[in-house]
């Protein structure tokens, strides 16, 4: 997951509403989003190499997703899955703010990653490039990509503007924030963030939906959830941005 722009407590109807994309190797086996028939609870993706998931939701209104952080330096040997957070979360029984806690202290384990993580009493932050322990995330609108949060790239802050745009309406239709996952717009040279690798390579992952042959966005999910039921909507896509399948599900307490 390269993008999740969101908002938390920000519109009447939804407590929460997400836009995010994966972006990934197109030769990384996926499965398209689904109930886990090893953890009927939780509803996500999964990744086919390491079994753990970028985005998911459960029907009591659980919600995790992660990117990770881009690095000039390859990963560590022996580093844990980073899919394995969001998916540990949704299949257990802590509360979002009590899994960060239980997490902070084993935050080195895994590779670089960003953790959002929230139920129906809070939504938090957590990371293991940032030292400042975990965030408990203020209402409003916020958008997260491969830099720590609270970092301003161009993806993010053109995906909080959008987001934005679609929040001034009474009711939120899933098409414009599909229609927000789906813009390829490119930042200029001069607003490019320095992550180590060339400026073409910075160039070609600026948009917010990456369209290319051996790497691209895979997944671009959709999550609205109220008092009553979280919906997720997800198209996946292949190499050079063909769509391969849509999945939409609400689930409800009454699933619980």
């Amino acid at each position: 997951m390269c993008l999740i722009a969101f908002a938390w407590r920000a519109h009447p109807r939804y407590d929460l509403v997400v836009a995010a994309n994966r972006d990934e190797f197109h030769a990384r086996p996926t499965e398209a989003a689904h109930a886990w028939p090893d953890a009927p609870r939780v509803f996500a993706g999964r990744d086919g190499s390491a079994g753990g998931t970028w985005c998911g939701v459960t029907p009591d209104g659980r919600f995790a997703a992660v990117t990770n952080v881009r690095e000039p330096d390859p990963p560590r040997a022996g580093q844990l899955s980073r899919g394995a957070l969001v998916a540990d979360f949704l299949a257990g029984e802590a509360g979002a703010r009590a899994f960060c806690d239980d997490l902070l202290p084993k935050r080195f384990d895994y590779g670089a990653f960003n953790l959002l993580a929230g139920d129906r009493e809070g939504l938090y932050y957590v990371g293991n490039r940032d030292d400042r322990g975990i965030l408990a995330v203020p209402p409003g609108v916020h958008a997260l990509s491969n830099g720590v949060f609270g970092d301003v790239w161009p993806k993010t802050r053109r995906a909080e503007r959008l987001l934005g745009d679609v929040l001034a309406h009474d009711e939120i239709e899933v098409r414009d924030l599909q229609a927000l996952l789906y813009d390829e717009t490119e930042a200029p040279d001069g607003d490019l963030p320095d992550t180590g690798v060339d400026t073409v390579t910075e160039r070609a992952l600026s948009p917010i939906f990456i369209r290319g042959r051996q790497y691209g966005t895979r997944a671009a999910t959709v999550v609205l959830r109220d008092a009553d039921s979280v919906r997720l909507v997800e198209r996946g896509f292949g190499p050079d941005g063909v769509a391969l399948h849509t999945v939409d599900r609400t689930l409800t307490r009454r699933q619980v």
